[in-house]
């Protein structure tokens, strides 16, 4: 099974837009039984609390639903539990490389290093802007799992 878990500062827009986008995708896809999906922050900023209306909105709009989803932090031992850590920017990239300690079996990247315009997702925390995060997460979700799709199965 491979494991996945999207990575931004506080959990509450772009991890989990990304999560709930993947799953929807992987079920699509007919591999929900090989894909386990999940996201978490950086911070311990936003822990316990429930994803951003912004974001709720989006997914809602494209008949997705996050109920249930709260904020929790990423923690040492979820470098061996996963088999991607998938940072929304570099900043994120940066604080999982000090909380693991490096990334010595190349685990850690940015979403959207799978498309053919690798660059950081957009921030909709600063912007205001749902559109252009999701956009940005679905174009690096469908990436990334046709990524996946495409390695042997082992």
């Amino acid at each position: 099974m491979t494991k996945i878990l999207f990575v931004c500062h506080g959990n509450i827009c772009r991890s989990p837009m990304a999560e709930f986008v993947m799953k929807d995708l992987v079920k699509k896809a007919g591999e929900g039984q090989h894909i386990f999906i999940a996201s978490a922050a950086v911070s311990r900023e936003e822990t316990g609390n429930p994803v951003h209306p912004g974001t709720r909105a989006m997914l809602r709009r494209h008949g997705l639903s996050c109920d249930g989803k709260y904020a929790v932090t990423i923690a040492k031992g979820d470098y061996d539990r996963y088999d991607w850590l998938v940072g929304m920017d570099r900043s994120n990239l940066a604080r999982m490389h000090t909380l693991f300690g490096g990334d010595p079996e190349g685990k850690i990247c940015r979403l959207l290093d799978f498309t053919d315009h690798p660059r950081d997702v957009a921030d909709p925390w600063y912007t205001g802007d749902f559109e252009s995060t999701w956009r940005d997460v679905v174009e690096g979700c469908t990436a990334m799992l046709q990524k996946i799709l495409e390695e042997p199965k082992e």
